[in-house]
């Protein structure tokens, strides 16, 4: 097993149970919910297939998270949709993890920015370049970034971050590859993974039929 492998394999857990675990930030208001249109799907390939599915985790660790939202005042109808994606490339080590739900939700720009803290709230993460609003492409959905750090398996990795959240469905994304062991944070191209993120969400967000 590779550096990267084998590190991939530690950091999984941790990056999803933190960009989940303060999804949800209630309010005490119970009208204004969106219809449920969108919902997240998690298809075999992502990104023009530059990574193929590898562990749904929708059923484990999402089924977490959809407990901690039952009954909460700016969630209704809450569904996971957990998984890391491994590279297409025969021999490439790496992975995309994608941490998300779908529902009907209030308080979406909260709901962003508290993905992100919620990665940085685990113990071994170290967020080195805060968190910063995008709209790749002209787009007006807002894409939120940070770049973190993490010790694993003896190493540090630096790899970043993105979230969006909008009435029906969020999610964070984080990439790790080769470049992420002992890579510095000014090196990593922040804009263009908020633009990956965005593509990724055109991908997993489907109209619900």
């Amino acid at each position: 097993m590779g550096l990267v492998l084998g590190i991939v394999g530690g950091v999984v857990g941790l990056v999803v149970v933190g960009a989940l675990g303060l999804w949800v930030v209630g309010t005490q208001s119970t009208s204004g919910f969106p219809e449920a249109e969108y919902k997240l799907a998690l298809p075999e390939t992502v990104l023009d297939g530059e990574y193929k599915l590898a562990q749904d985790l929708s059923d484990s660790t999402g089924q977490q998270v959809e407990d901690e939202a039952e009954g909460a005042w700016d969630a209704r109808d809450v569904r996971a949709a957990v998984a890391q994606y491994a590279p297409q490339k025969g021999g490439a080590e790496g992975a995309l993890i994608v941490s998300g739900m779908y529902g009907r939700f209030k308080n979406t720009d909260a709901a962003r920015d508290n993905m992100l803290k919620g990665a940085a709230d685990v113990s071994s993460i170290k967020v080195v370049v805060p968190p910063r609003d995008y709209t790749p492409g002209g787009d007006d959905l807002t894409i939120s970034c940070q770049v973190v750090t993490q010790d694993q398996a003896g190493s540090e990795i630096t790899y970043p971050m993105c979230a969006w959240a909008d009435g029906n469905t969020g999610a964070s994304v984080a990439e790790l590859s080769v470049e992420s062991v002992g890579q510095d944070a000014s090196e990593v191209d922040v804009e263009a993974f908020a633009e990956r993120t965005l593509q990724v969400r055109s991908e997993l967000r489907q109209p619900i039929s």
